[in-house]
């Protein structure tokens, strides 16, 4: 069988470069992207430019972006899974007193960068009978303080996988909408500008999710057979539910 290629963003750490792992593993080529290069060789380095293909740009830079999807080989050009993974929190504080800059950084990454590689790859999706997974969050569904533009950035995307796949309808493209709950990667110290005590104290205890479960799901979403199509997937683990509503009291 001629091996399938998957495009997965984010690629350089987290549940990005766990997949790249999961997915190689499984015979499959893949396009892993991400800022920082180095990392990126680090996996042709270990499994083979035949495997893995690198391309090194910032999801935020359209031009960069375009030229790396021209500059693909033949044998990656074929895309038949999107993983939109790439994507970041930053700050935890009220809205109030939140960074405006970090919030447009939020937005420019986790919604423009993700819909304009999704649109650059949907013909190539559409001839192949493939399909995206994009990668977004329970903060998209639950409210929590300090959430604010993250949240609404990932709501987006859940809102934006449901509206792709009626587009889609009829062309056999599937489109997923992954949504982890506390999951522990590199995300935390990202948030918080490097604090890794934030993230240990955060975890701590938690039995948090790993990047290998997240990797490990998609995997099954996308080899599972092409009549059926997992549109919502909610995952937390099992010591994490929804909180309750705050009241205010004068």
């Amino acid at each position: 069988m001629t091996a399938k290629t998957a495009w997965i963003t984010g690629a350089t750490s987290g549940f990005g470069a766990a997949a790249v792992e999961r997915f190689v593993a499984g015979g499959w080529r893949v396009i892993a992207s991400g800022r920082r290069a180095d990392r990126l060789q680090q996996l042709v380095d270990r499994h083979g430019a035949e495997k893995v293909h690198a391309a090194a740009f910032d999801m935020r830079d359209e031009a960069a972006m375009r030229a790396a999807h021209a500059a693909l080989p033949p044998e990656f050009a074929t895309v038949d899974l999107l993983v939109n993974n790439a994507g970041l929190a930053l700050g935890t504080a009220p809205a109030p007193q939140a960074d405006l800059a970090q919030w447009k950084q939020m937005i420019d990454t986790n919604v423009t960068a993700l819909v304009t590689l999704t649109h650059l790859l949907l013909p190539t999706l559409i001839a192949r009978r493939g399909a995206v997974v994009n990668i977004s969050s329970i903060s998209g569904s639950y409210a929590y303080r300090g959430g604010n533009v993250y949240g609404g950035t990932k709501a987006f995307v859940t809102q934006f996988s449901q509206n792709l796949r009626v587009d889609l309808h009829g062309s056999g493209v599937r489109v997923t909408s992954i949504e982890p709950g506390m999951a522990e990667t590199e995300f935390t110290v990202v948030r918080t500008g490097g604090d890794q005590a934030a993230s240990d104290q955060l975890y701590a205890g938690a039995h948090p999710i790993t990047a290998t479960d997240i990797a490990d799901t998609i995997w099954w979403i996308a080899n599972l057979p092409p009549h059926l199509d997992i549109t919502r997937l909610e995952i937390m683990p099992v010591s994490q539910s929804a909180a309750g509503l705050q009241v205010h009291r004068d």
